[in-house]
């Protein structure tokens, strides 16, 4: 196994630094603190062709592989997991859906334009009763003619606020539970559909998160995307590969609070010497070091298999499981070692750790990411 990166791999990842660094970073914590949408910084990303890495350039996208893919994600969270997760959404979320399961009528139309950056895309799935319980939409869409007409409230919308597109599970036949969601392509230009609020979050507040209302939005059956029915199938497939661009986010955070804290502890001086050369604080910044490079290499693993064809459910819930509690763990002792001052919005470090905190949250909780590992590897013929 080579764990050295291509000269391609080298220069997206320089490509991705240079731009996270010049002009991401100088606006990050004003951004944080006001709850900014980076409007231009996302219109960039898009001609970087950040919004649709692995997508074929057929349809708008880079045509770069799941390890460009979870690079970028990386880079971009190692300075602001925002922009890391507004990526993330159109990329995984979105685009992988439109690609995976859509017409060709449909790729062309509505993925080539959000995977070119020109749109934007989410996702959603989340409602008030429905978290880690997936299957219990109550969003409803009702046959009427060649139309449905949508009535409902989802939350936890990233990126809805200032979407094009919404890929949007609903209930068709609640007779038949997970089997009677369908998968609908919502375009937000139209009536019916509206935001709620604007969620007021503990970390990455420059993505914006709604909870947003469908009354009686009417979509055209044309607007499936797969088939009536298919929508839960659609939805964990989709996840599933999300979870390697949450992986991803969650190590560039781990890194930007590790770096911080590393550079810190060589400036800051307690007892007439750097805190650095205190055994506690060395073993910590090790251990840092540690983890964080475990936790990417098994995004990558992740990333790998999906490029090969290979099953990576296991892979990429594992690599999502490790790399949000390294996040979370490793922001915790980078606030630790900055002291009181980890504690001030002066240094960077008390934003890692709020961003740390969701990516054990979304895209499927610790407890079900133990799950759906538990699953797999108790599977006839499974390895770890």
């Amino acid at each position: 196994m080579d764990f050295v990166l291509s000269e391609d791999h080298q220069f997206i990842r320089k490509t991705a630094r240079d731009f996270a660094e010049k002009e991401v970073r100088p606006s990050a914590a004003e951004r944080d603190r006001d709850r900014i949408w980076p409007a231009e910084l996302v219109r960039k990303m898009g001609a970087l062709g950040f919004m649709g890495i692995a997508v074929s350039e057929a349809y708008g996208g880079s045509g770069l592989d799941y390890i460009s893919y979870a690079i970028v994600i990386e880079e971009l969270s190692r300075v602001d997991a925002s922009l890391g997760v507004i990526a993330s959404v159109n990329n995984s979320l979105v685009c992988y859906g439109l690609e995976t399961f859509g017409t060709e009528e449909q790729k062309r139309a509505i993925l080539t334009p959000l995977a070119s950056g020109q749109q934007l895309g989410a996702f959603s799935l989340s409602e008030p009763g429905a978290g880690s319980d997936a299957a219990a939409q109550k969003t409803t869409a009702v046959r009427d003619g060649d139309y449905y007409v949508i009535n409902g409230i989802k939350n936890w919308v990233t990126n809805g606020p200032h979407a094009d597109t919404i890929l949007l599970m609903a209930m068709t036949d609640p007779a038949r539970g997970s089997k009677g969601i369908t998968c609908f392509i919502v375009d937000t230009h139209q009536p019916g559909v509206s935001v709620v609020k604007n969620e007021d979050k503990l970390g990455i507040r420059s993505a914006h998160s709604a909870q947003m209302a469908y009354d009686n939005y009417r979509i055209h059956k044309s607007r499936i995307l797969g088939t009536e029915g298919m929508g839960f199938k659609i939805a964990m497939t989709i996840l599933n590969a999300g979870r390697i661009g949450i992986a991803a986010q969650a190590v560039g955070i781990a890194q930007g609070a590790y770096e911080a804290a590393r550079d810190y502890a060589k400036v800051r001086e307690q007892f007439g010497q750097p805190i650095a050369n205190f055994q506690a604080v060395g073993f910590t910044l090790a251990d840092m070091a540690t983890r964080i490079k475990a936790a990417r290499l098994l995004t990558w693993e992740a990333a790998a298999r999906k490029d090969r064809g290979e099953d990576y459910i296991a892979a990429a819930s594992m690599a999502k499981l490790f790399a949000s509690e390294t996040a979370m763990w490793t922001a915790t002792k980078a606030v630790q070692i900055f002291g009181s001052n980890g504690y001030s919005k002066e240094y960077p470090v008390e934003r890692f750790f709020r961003d740390a905190k969701i990516t054990e949250i979304y895209e499927g909780t610790s407890e079900i990411q133990r799950l759906v590992i538990s699953r797999e590897i108790l599977k006839e013929g499974a390895t770890a």
